[in-house]
């Protein structure tokens, strides 16, 4: 990442201190809230940074905050988030220890719709702090968008190309990728496909047995 970015945002020091992560996740919530990077600060009631834990072996990445997310200040507590919370338990992980939660975007947008180029530019260097600061085992990239920029994708894959495997990423670090859960709340049929992706995820990360409940 641009040293210059860092700088300016004020992420250099959070870095450094790093080793104390609640500290850091405190600083890094701080600089997004002083965030005007981009037109969405407007709109926000509050950012929405991060949910789990930042000790987490799993980072889910979705795309950006809801309305319920906008009001309370976490990422997938609306009914989306409730879809995703059971299927993790039905996978056998546990949402608050086994996975830190977060979004490409802090901020909402507008009716709830996908992230735009530019938005997604102003406010990755808060998800690349994110992912030095975790350091996670594996990646679940929640949604073509947040699965375009973890695996560094422009070539516009469908979903159903994406999930069911383990990707590389630039990082290092193993992603696997599904559906959003807000398109299994109009589509029943993808939670199962979820589960799955899950599952395959669990495998990777903690072998046959898995997991912490």
């Amino acid at each position: 990442m641009n040293e210059d970015i860092l700088r300016g945002l004020g992420l250099e020091e959070i870095i450094l201190k790093s080793k104390n992560r609640l500290r850091a996740h405190e600083e890094l919530t701080h600089v997004i809230e002083n965030c005007r990077r981009c037109w969405l600060h407007k709109r926000r009631t509050r950012v929405v940074v991060w949910d789990g834990s930042p000790f987490a072996p799993i980072m889910a990445v979705g795309e950006a905050p809801g309305r319920d997310e906008d009001l309370r200040g976490k990422p997938f507590v609306g009914r989306a988030g409730q879809l995703l919370t059971k299927i993790i338990e039905e996978a056998g992980l546990n949402r608050l220890k086994d996975f830190y939660i977060t979004n490409i975007l802090k901020c909402r947008p507008p009716n709830n719709r996908d992230p735009l180029p530019d938005e997604i530019k102003a406010c990755s260097p808060y998800l690349e702090i994110q992912i030095k600061l975790v350091s996670p085992k594996a990646f679940l990239c929640l949604g073509r968008y947040s699965s375009f920029y973890i695996l560094g994708r422009s070539d516009n894959p469908t979903m159903k190309e994406l999930r069911g495997k383990v990707h590389p990423t630039r990082y290092g670090i193993p992603a696997v990728c599904t559906y959003h859960p807000a398109a299994a709340l109009r589509n029943s049929r993808l939670k199962d496909l979820i589960l799955q992706d899950i599952l395959l995820l669990k495998g990777l990360v903690f072998g046959e047995g898995g997991g912490e409940t």
